[in-house]
């Protein structure tokens, strides 16, 4: 008698994969200033982290799923001298 995980290819792991990077994602997302500070990240992503849940990585290499207003906090000085010398 087979398993799913004798024929991953047969869709068997696809949930396990899933969760997986899911645990990995979690574990990547770091603590610190992300919580006072608003980061420049691309737009793009803003969106796609929007509609998949997926963490975002700010230009300051923070990582952290978006979920606030930015307006309401100031700008994070890594991520706008990064962003200056970037514009030049």
């Amino acid at each position: 008698m087979s398993t799913p995980l004798d024929a991953p290819d047969q869709g068997g792991t696809a949930l396990l994969d899933r969760e997986l990077e899911e645990l990995l994602e979690e574990e990547l997302q770091e603590p610190g200033d992300h919580e006072r500070f608003s980061h420049y990240v691309k737009k793009d992503k803003i969106l796609e982290s929007a509609i998949t849940g997926k963490p975002v990585r700010a230009l300051c290499g923070k990582k952290w799923t978006p979920g606030r207003d930015p307006e309401k906090f100031p700008v994070c000085p890594e991520c706008k001298k990064i962003y200056e010398q970037l514009n030049r």
